[in-house]
């Protein structure tokens, strides 16, 4: 089994070596690592370049974007699955994709795999400030503001080839958006292989300022509009609240 993993990155010269470095060593499986990089200026393509070909390929040009990067990513992929990784973020486990692929050949009626991740502090990686236990998965969830965090879930390559990429009109929900069309309104399934697996560091952009949070809040309610389905609304406002005890795990 091959993976692509997709990592975007922009100026990002203080934490890119640790993203790269968590795939590469990953073990046992095929692996593509796709690098989209957004024109960078601070030196972050000149650390890049430093891993050769074990980097499949590299680009380094401006987009319109962290989506409009991965979809980028996802245009070039050759993979039979495919995960996303950040530039803030990296694997905290050297068997992650060797787990993934375990549990796809366990469940072999599954589209994707998807597990629980950390936050981080920015500074100081070992300070945990936020666990994101996913839990088990119906499709029944979403609509009471569940949703899988996106940097621990794989889907296979033929899933993004059948309902599409990401969808550019949404500027900070467009993973959401992505799995509710995936999983609610395509059926695709999806496998929870509990464990950690993505130390994320802290500062996302959907969560980067209360007015950031309020438009996150809006685009969550564009993302159900969006595919015709009903009880955006109501997973809308829930969805922040699911959040509070992730700060107490």
């Amino acid at each position: 089994m091959k993976f692509s993993i997709i990592t975007v990155c922009f100026n990002s010269r203080e934490t890119i070596s640790d993203s790269i470095d968590s795939i590469l060593v990953q073990k046992e499986t095929g692996l593509e690592l796709i690098v989209i990089d957004g024109g960078s200026t601070d030196g972050t393509v000149d650390i890049l370049k430093e891993y050769g070909n074990r980097i499949s390929v590299l680009i380094s040009d401006p987009d319109n974007g962290i989506y409009d990067a991965m979809n980028k990513g996802l245009s070039l992929a050759t993979g039979d699955v495919v995960g996303i990784l950040n530039s803030d973020d990296y694997y905290c486990r050297p068997d992650v994709l060797a787990r993934v692929q375990q549990c796809l050949l366990q469940q072999p009626d599954a589209d994707g795999v998807y597990s629980d991740i950390v936050y981080v502090d920015q500074q100081d990686k070992e300070r945990v400030l936020r666990t994101w236990i996913a839990g088990t998965y119906s499709p029944g969830k979403f609509y009471y503001g569940w949703m899988p965090p996106h940097p621990g879930v794989f889907f296979k390559k033929e899933v993004y080839r059948e309902v599409g990429y990401f969808n550019l009109q949404l500027k900070s929900a467009a993973d959401y958006e992505f799995l509710l069309r995936a999983c609610l309104k395509f059926g695709k399934k999806l496998a929870y292989m509990p464990g950690i697996v993505v130390h994320m560091r802290v500062g996302g952009m959907s969560n980067a300022s209360l007015k950031n949070r309020l438009r996150a809040n809006v685009e969550d309610r564009l993302a159900w509009e969006i595919n015709g389905l009903k009880g955006g609304l109501l997973a809308s406002l829930l969805k922040p609240f699911r959040k509070i005890g992730q700060f107490f795990k």
